[in-house]
């Protein structure tokens, strides 16, 4: 086996990671801009990934010394080097995946 391919489905193959980084593909987010468009992803979890996510190099913190101070999250060069990847699973999803329709 790969290791860096190992290294990299370690990093992204984690729970919500893909779809945090599909939230930030369009935009920059604040942390609960990307909650509510992850539903179901606790505060905890999503502040976990986004450290992760940091601390590889896929997303960087901006902090915004306004009053208020806010922050958000956005991908760097190596984050949005992964468009084609989120991309080419969108397009895979949409041809192979069924997802079942709720019942009212």
């Amino acid at each position: 086996m790969c290791p860096k391919y190992e290294r990299v489905v370690e990093i992204l193959g984690k729970r919500w990671t893909g779809l945090i980084l599909r939230s930030l593909m369009e935009r920059p987010r604040r942390f609960t801009e990307i909650k509510i468009y992850v539903d179901g992803l606790s505060e905890r979890l999503l502040s976990e990934r986004l450290k992760e996510l940091e601390e590889v190099g896929i997303v960087e913190r901006r902090v915004y010394t306004e009053r208020p101070v806010w922050v958000e999250y956005a991908l760097t060069e190596k984050g949005r080097d992964l468009r084609r990847v989120v991309e080419a699973i969108q397009k895979w999803a949409d041809r192979w995946v069924v997802v079942a329709e709720a019942v009212p």
